[in-house]
């Protein structure tokens, strides 16, 4: 995988269009192996609300959400299995789209799969739950377009609006590490659902 692709930059983020396009394949393959191991499913927040955005994940350790909090955990809490081992496909992906961005050396364990359908979102948040905030977060967009909500370091600060297509890929670290950021809500399209791919180094 190479940068050669557009790249832009917003503060603190950068923005990879199309970079993930050529692992397609083995993406959506991927995918399939590790959801019918560890299904989609609607986790709750700490409030005991649903999140729109069905949820799974692979690698050494996933993100998990219930009444009791957010946290990773090293077993899918559904079938107590050890959570799907991450493709070495999606790993690659995450390391070359880190490096790309300023980021060398990034060696994510736990990659967070969230499915979209139309009228699905994700408000303002941050990723916190991870011990190492030094590793960025590596985000990939599949199917259908999205409107990326990018903040500051509080809810008040006013979101800019990013333009998500299939293969793009989101990187940001640093001191932006803990930026708000979130996905306006998903309008109907060409094809059926969003997938994002969100690489961490959690541990």
């Amino acid at each position: 995988m190479t940068a050669e692709l557009f790249a832009e930059n917003l503060p603190g983020l950068t923005h990879l269009h199309g970079f993930a396009l050529p692992c397609m394949e083995a993406l959506h393959a991927g995918i399939a192996t590790i959801t019918a191991a560890a299904p989609f499913r609607h986790m709750e927040t700490g409030r005991g609300q649903k999140i729109s955005a069905a949820m799974s994940n692979c690698g050494a350790w996933g993100w998990t959400s219930s009444r009791q909090g957010y946290r990773y955990t090293a077993a899918d809490p559904l079938s107590g299995a050890p959570w799907p081992a991450m493709p070495p496909e999606f790993s690659s992906l995450a390391i070359s789209a880190a490096a790309a961005a300023g980021f060398p050396g990034f060696a994510p364990d736990a990659c967070l799969i969230n499915r979209y359908t139309p009228g699905a979102q994700m408000t303002l948040h941050q990723d916190r739950d991870e011990a190492d905030l030094t590793a960025p977060i590596v985000s990939v967009s599949l199917g259908l377009p999205a409107v990326f909500l990018w903040g500051g370091a509080t809810r008040q600060n006013k979101a800019a609006r990013l333009a998500l297509a299939h293969g793009d890929v989101l990187v940001w670290g640093g001191p932006s590490r803990l930026n708000y950021h979130g996905i306006a809500k998903l309008k109907p399209g060409a094809e059926p659902e969003r997938i994002n791919l969100t690489f961490r180094k959690a541990k």
